[in-house]
């Protein structure tokens, strides 16, 4: 299944979520405006940008972990 974010104006919003209430393969519709972050996983977050900075050859591409767990699961 895919996720896709969407801009849209702000005067369009109501407009576009009645659309996608309506279509029937639409499973999920959520604002992430409204998501809080903690702090402390900001902190986190900022600590592994850092390191990556630091230490980019420590560090694997998305698609090389997929591949492995692909090949160790099957699926």
């Amino acid at each position: 299944m895919k996720q896709i974010a969407v801009t849209i104006p702000d005067n369009k919003e109501s407009l576009f979520i009645e659309l996608m209430k309506n279509l029937s393969f639409v499973k999920g519709i959520e604002n992430i405006e409204n998501i809080n972050i903690p702090e402390w996983h900001k902190a986190i977050i900022d600590q592994r940008m850092e390191n990556f900075k630091v230490h980019p050859e420590s560090f694997r591409d998305w698609e090389e972990v997929q591949r492995e767990i692909n090949l160790k699961y099957g699926i």
